[in-house]
């Protein structure tokens, strides 16, 4: 699922006064039809989820709002941006690029909300539906010239043409007449559990910090709730106070939270288990709070966890002096990745006590495949002790192995592991594969862990390329960059092309298959692409995604790391010095060139899995042991 600064899911599970949370931002999800998300909300019930947050076709709504008031077609469309970057248009961090929505995607979307609700209402979910956050359209100050309207500036460092945000005044009357007219219209055609989402100044410094004024903003947008509900709870994030800590000090954060009445707001600590807010905030000042797991920044490919810590930290958190937790969650920006993450934390909702972790893996290990193989045991024993438990402290999951990150002479992989144990859990699989490899689960692992193993090297060979660049050997460079570009990135693009669950064709014909004509699917093939690469017009938020995909590994990284080693070449055959700004230059060419080539890729795997895995471990097992040394 996903969550952050983006859309999510909130989803709770009743335990005892408790509630699970799993709160997801739609990486995913923006291209998903009806069955996928019948899919993902069964598995949702299947875990005890019941407040899952309901966030589609919600554009739609406001489309017929601004109508209303006056705005015409073209300001509505400049505020929109595209559907893949929804999430960030509703949190008021950018707006237009990749837009405009066609009309077809309002239908589609709204009729996908419709099926969405009354399918999580069937098993008794509470759906969380959005509100109005004060981020308005700049046809805004056409109509209402006096309001009292401010631009926060920039997302970020970026410029105002990709991401300047105007905010109304949550004080100025006009906040209550938008809030309560929006809120109308999503009551009246999505009903109502009461319990509403919406955040104010999500990755953006307020116009203030005088602590009056932070109150009468919180106070205002609880009154736009109420005066549609008057039985309305409000949902917040709490990533504002952790992203923004040099503005948000504890006054600040005190007022903005008793702006509502204590009971009446629910608080995502959405980074807990690295960066719990509870514990200095005394419990929210009293509002209740879910404790969260993130985990996943970007919807990263790459084995990531903190075992220990989502183990005990919400039991700690129930025990804190005064503790309001009234729930735990998860909060990843992205799903498909790392599975077992997502199975202990939402079995632990249910638990009155940590887990023996490595009693619960080995239970994990027979249940996935339905083989009690030791060799299965002994490998995943390894896994969650090591890849599967980062104990360095403020770490942030970002995939950071070079396999996936834009050349230079300036990267680390930043391993928090031995990656001994990590080969060692390799070759158990292997030699557990031949008997197992009509599960799907099985299939799915093997290729996650040699593509694990595959992107450690990639470390290996990067900085032999970058020794031998330095010393000025041309020959060695050859070899490392050879190997590299022409046999391990190759290898590991036949890997994931072998299996559905790693394919970049399905992501973009999803995207393509929701649109109404050709222009429509290139708008949606042009958003999904970018979103996994470039991320804006000009590599604003770069390689975020970090996805290590089946069509995306050799027409974009493979590609990168070619025309890198080729110019580093080129350097040392004619003397000159490699210019990073000058290759920044030429590769933002490549990038570019992939999010439009308009080539369709595969949406069904290609060649044996095992005959795969077998031959890449048989060739580069050897160098992993060496390279131990």
């Amino acid at each position: 699922m996903y969550w952050h600064n983006k859309q999510y899911i909130c989803v709770f599970a009743s335990r005892f006064r408790y509630y699970q949370n799993v709160c997801t931002f739609s990486y995913s999800s923006v291209w998903w039809d009806w069955p996928r998300w019948e899919r993902e909300i069964d598995w949702m019930a299947l875990n005890g989820i019941n407040l899952p947050l309901a966030f589609t076709g919600q554009e739609a709504l406001w489309q017929e709002v601004y109508r209303a008031l006056g705005l015409n077609q073209s300001e509505i469309d400049e505020f929109f941006s595209g559907p893949a970057f929804l999430a960030w248009n509703r949190m008021g961090n950018m707006f237009r690029f990749g837009g405009p929505l066609p009309q077809s995607w309002h239908v589609n979307q709204l009729y996908l909300q419709f099926r969405i609700l009354e399918r999580m209402r069937s098993f008794g979910m509470i759906p969380i539906l959005p509100a109005f956050s004060g981020n308005i359209p700049k046809g805004i100050l056409r109509l209402f010239p006096a309001a009292n309207v401010t631009s926060l500036g920039p997302w970020s460092h970026f410029n105002c043409s990709f991401s300047c945000s105007y905010i109304l005044d949550p004080r100025d009357p006009l906040f209550l007449q938008i809030g309560s007219l929006y809120l109308s219209q999503v009551v009246q055609q999505f009903g109502t559990n009461h319990i509403y989402n919406t955040d104010t100044f999500n990755e953006m410094t307020p116009p203030s910090s005088d602590p009056a004024y932070l109150s009468a903003v919180s106070r205002s947008v609880f009154a736009s709730m109420t005066a549609v509900d008057p039985h309305a709870i409000w949902l917040m994030q709490g990533w504002l106070f952790f992203s923004d800590a040099v503005f948000w000090k504890p006054a600040q954060i005190q007022a903005l939270l008793h702006g509502v009445p204590l009971g009446r707001m629910i608080v995502l600590d959405l980074f807990a288990e690295t960066e719990p807010i509870f514990s200095y905030t005394e419990s929210f000042y009293g509002q209740p709070f879910i404790w969260c797991m993130l985990h996943n920044f970007g919807g990263n490919s790459g084995f990531f966890g903190t075992v220990e810590s989502i183990n005990s930290g919400p039991f700690e958190a129930l025990r804190f002096p005064n503790s309001t937790l009234v729930g735990i969650g998860m909060t990843p920006e992205g799903i498909e990745q790392n599975p077992v993450m997502y199975e202990l934390m939402s079995e632990l909702a249910w638990r009155k006590e940590p887990v023996n972790l490595s009693k619960w893996v080995s239970l994990y290990a027979m249940r996935r495949y339905g083989s009690t193989d030791e060799n299965l045991t002994a490998a995943w024993v390894r896994l969650f002790a090591s890849v599967y438990n980062c104990t360095l402290p403020h770490y942030r999951n970002h995939n950071h192995s070079p396999l996936v990150r834009r050349p230079s002479f300036h990267m680390n992989s930043g391993l928090w592991y031995d990656p001994a144990d990590l080969y060692k859990a390799w070759k158990l699989i292997i030699e557990a594969a031949p008997s197992l490899m009509s599960k799907e689960t099985f299939r799915y692992d093997l290729v996650d862990v040699t593509r694990q193993v595959l992107q450690v090297l990639t470390t290996y060979f990067y900085q032999d390329i970058v020794d031998a660049f330095k010393n000025q050997k041309l020959p060695e460079l050859l070899t490392a960059g050879g190997v590299l570009v022409n046999d391990l990135l190759p290898e590991l693009s036949r890997l994931l092309n072998s299996d559905r669950n790693f394919l970049l064709g399905t992501w973009l014909e999803r995207a393509r298959s929701l649109a109404l004509g050709e222009r429509e699917a290139q708008l949606y093939d042009m958003n999904a692409r970018n979103q996994l690469t470039l991320w804006g017009p000009s590599g604003e938020i770069l390689d975020y995604a970090s996805k290590e995909w089946g069509g995306l590994m050799e027409d974009y990284y493979a590609q990168r790391w070619g025309l890198f080693v080729h110019i580093l070449v080129e350097c040392l055959d004619s003397g000159r010095p490699f210019k990073q700004d000058a290759f920044n230059q030429a590769v933002f060419q490549v990038e570019k060139g992939f999010i439009y080539n308009g080539r369709r890729y595969p949406t069904k795997p290609q060649g044996d899995t095992y005959n795969i895995a077998y031959r890449i471990f048989l060739k580069y097992y050897p160098q992993a042991l060496k390279r131990l040394k």
